[in-house]
């Protein structure tokens, strides 16, 4: 929920708290101004100089020691609309501090809570009208003096500027946020690989590029040997391991144009733009060779071997699909000639010096 401590209502909270310090620090002018000239008791004084200096500190405590932070700063935010409309009828609706006033309120409320938030404030701006002429009587002070409108100036310019500035910090953050999200939602969580949705959709991509500015490509489809009998022997944590261990050497594998993907299970997957039939088995060689070479300390028997098939893009491939079958086809040979393994699908290729990092 987002009353919770520990998610956005504490946020929220601290949003608004330098906002409120500006708009009702510098608010206080105005209001000042507007109210000298009528000889109100003393106590509204008292009243003017705790809710301009006072009252933001008291109510950002008061909603960060609540257990229900969020809730508690909209309540907040109602007696802000209260008392705005408290001080218009205070002095006497004066035109231009009325207007700077009760406008700023408004502002606060939308970019608080949208339209909810703005017509429940403008409800209590109403309640606090209505309080102040049943205790000071009606009236309208219809002429603003010069003091008065340049008192009005800091609170027309700074308030503006402050929500402002929240609200681009606000705007940095969600975007931020975004850009996470879309990143989890394209990843496999387990090896921070792309998931086979992504992949498959990287694939139809690079599929259509390299076909229209023929580009060699190769595809790799590469399977764990014999992982049940890992997860069966040594359990699943040792055989996440092993997929996180797979994962890590494909990247320091694959040059930074190569995309691997986690298909499924145990079986992974590799695009390679721009590679030959050569570069790409003799990468695929030695990150089975080096995946072959690991070695657990505290599990000396733990053998870990790969099955490989590639498949090469050429003239005859229709579609994605049908060049990622023809990967399969290779990986089910590699695995039927004894696995650990690579097999291309068209067979044997003479070396080539690669261009990936050793």
């Amino acid at each position: 929920m987002i009353d919770n401590r520990s998610g956005k209502g504490l946020s929220f909270v601290r949003r608004i708290y330098l906002p409120r310090i500006i708009g009702l620090g510098i608010g206080l002018f105005s209001v000042m101004a507007a109210i000298a000239p009528l000889h109100l008791p003393d106590w509204t004084w008292a009243l003017l100089l705790f809710n301009g200096l006072l009252w933001p500190h008291v109510a950002y405590q008061w909603a960060l020691r609540s257990a229900t932070p969020y809730q508690a700063e909209q309540r907040n935010i109602l007696l802000d609309s209260l008392m705005g409309g408290f001080w218009t009828a205070a002095m006497q609706f004066n035109p231009l501090p009325s207007v700077t006033i009760l406008s700023m309120m408004t502002m606060n409320n939308v970019a608080a809570g949208g339209l909810r938030v703005l017509l429940r404030g403008l409800l209590a701006q109403l309640c606090g009208m209505l309080l102040a002429s049943a205790l000071f009587g009606t009236g309208l002070q219809l002429h603003t003096t010069s003091l008065q409108m340049l008192a009005c100036l800091p609170m027309l310019t700074l308030y503006p500027l402050a929500l402002g500035w929240v609200c681009y910090q606000l705007a940095i953050k969600l975007a931020e946020h975004k850009r996470r999200l879309s990143a989890l939602s394209r990843t496999d969580s387990l090896t921070g690989l792309l998931n086979h949705g992504s992949w498959k959709d990287t694939l139809l991509l690079k599929f259509q590029i390299c076909r229209q500015q023929q580009l060699p490509a190769v595809v790799a489809l590469i399977d764990i040997d014999h992982f049940k009998a890992i997860n069966d022997t040594y359990g699943h944590v040792v055989g996440d391991c092993v997929l996180r261990q797979l994962s890590q050497e494909l990247r320091r594998n694959l040059r930074e144009d190569d995309l691997a993907g986690r298909y499924g299970g145990d079986e992974f997957c590799v695009i390679l733009p721009g590679a030959h039939p050569a570069q790409a088995c003799q990468a695929m060689e030695r990150l089975r060779e080096r995946v072959g070479a690991y070695r657990n300390p505290q599990l000396p028997a733990l053998r870990i071997s790969l099955s490989i098939g590639l498949a090469g893009l050429h003239a005859h491939l229709s579609s994605p699909e049908h060049w990622l079958e023809e990967a399969d086809k290779a990986l089910y040979a590699a695995k039927h000639l004894g696995r650990d393994q690579v097999n291309f699908a068209r067979g044997e290729v003479a070396p080539l010096k690669l261009a990936y990092p050793e």
